[in-house]
């Protein structure tokens, strides 16, 4: 091709790219990418405002427990900062792998593969094991990172309605039977706060031959027996062939975990791009997730609080009169249907010192344009009172 056609797409590129940040700057629509200037717990600093933070995935509310901190700090010690390398290569050390054994132990799993991002391990539990002539039945409320991975697989895709056990069976009806077959799921669904049908979609998955793949990353910590996650919490670990998720959620930490058999995991190691090529997660967040995973066996009482703090929020805002989509969990969005109302209550919020996100199409479903709020055990009784005051003038702002 010649050089004129790359020159004028760049600039065409280019000045699609200004024109939209231009628009948004104008409307001053710009809810994306606060950098926070101090933070302690649930209160955070932005543009010199104190604030409560009523968006973070901290459920436990473990990333400022001085376990953790201190669990870090020796490990940065011990090993340094980082290992500048990939597990394959010169990236891996004993912390990785006793964390790897714990993780494993507690999830009730033979073998366990840690990641340096959440996304790159849920991404690669898909694309690591499907392949070009497979089948994936992916529900269709799952996260970017299961998308991508699908993506990469080649496999085909057939989507089903969330969380419907009936449109599985009736989709899988009509595939072939003889087809290696994936289905993709999650536990908790972030933006709805559902948690998955387990029971009934692991009988479907398993009477067609489904290998199940199930993205934990807001089940784990929060549901379940000292929070082992949601196939824990029906009691079907056993009929979970994988279980994905982050370590940057209840586990206060960064990074990413696949847990399966020692035979799937091999397989990863030795198949997955994104496990041979990425690198090791730092020495000091491996610890800290270490930390946070013995808490969460050792004091239960950071569980006990997140949920008395969740059914405190969801009767708040049930008294508002407030649509949750039915969020089952301390996912709880506030559905409001468009985002120009979104953006409306998303300020005023913020104008009252709560800081919140916002979710809109496509994100998610169209007329299902949203805020995003997650609830910690960290928030207080005197943070709920402020967020009542702030969530009551948003309601009269609309």
């Amino acid at each position: 091709m010649p050089l004129s056609f790359f020159t004028k797409s760049r600039k065409a590129m280019l000045a699609r790219c200004r024109d939209d940040y231009a628009t948004k700057m104008r409307l001053k629509y710009a809810p994306y990418y606060h950098a926070m200037e101090a933070q302690t717990g649930t209160n955070v600093r932005l543009d010199g405002r104190d604030m409560i933070m009523l968006s973070s995935n901290d459920y436990l509310g473990l990333s400022f427990h001085p376990k953790v901190i201190e669990a870090g700090r020796a490990a940065m010690l011990r090993w340094g900062t980082s290992t500048t390398g990939a597990r394959t290569s010169n990236g891996s050390r004993a912390c990785h792998v006793e964390l790897e054994e714990r993780l494993a132990a507690f999830l009730g799993r033979e073998a366990c593969h840690i990641h340096s991002a959440g996304y790159l391990s849920c991404l690669a539990s898909v694309a690591a094991f499907a392949q070009k002539g497979d089948v994936i039945l992916a529900d269709k409320n799952i996260h970017s990172c299961l998308w991508d991975g699908i993506r990469l697989s080649m496999a085909t895709v057939e989507r089903f309605s969330h969380n419907s056990p009936a449109d599985l069976r009736e989709v899988l009806g009509a595939v072939n039977p003889d087809a290696a077959k994936m289905l993709v799921i999650e536990g908790v669904y972030s933006m709805e706060g559902h948690i998955a049908r387990l029971p009934e979609l692991t009988e479907i998955a398993e009477a067609h031959g489904c290998f199940t793949v199930l993205d934990d990353a807001h089940g784990f910590g929060v549901l379940g027996r000292q929070g082992r996650g949601t196939a824990d919490h029906f009691g079907l670990s056993d009929k979970v062939d994988l279980v994905c998720g982050s370590m940057s959620k209840s586990l206060a930490s960064t990074g990413g975990f696949i847990a399966s058999s020692r035979d799937v995991i091999d397989y990863l190691r030795t198949n997955s791009k994104q496990t041979i090529f990425s690198a090791a997660i730092s020495p000091g967040q491996a610890a800290c997730a270490q930390a946070s995973l013995e808490l969460m066996q050792q004091e239960p009482q950071h569980h006990e609080r997140l949920w008395a703090n969740t059914r405190k929020y969801r009767a708040l805002l049930k008294s508002l009169g407030l649509d949750t989509w039915e969020s089952e969990t301390p996912a709880v969005p506030i559905v409001l249907g468009s985002k120009e109302r979104v953006y409306l209550f998303w300020k005023a919020l913020l104008e009252k010192g709560v800081f919140t996100v916002m979710s809109i199409a496509p994100a998610v479903p169209a007329g299902k344009d949203l805020i995003r709020t997650a609830v910690s055990a960290m928030h207080t009784d005197e943070q709920f009172e402020r967020i009542a005051d702030a969530l009551s003038y948003a309601v009269k702002r609309l």
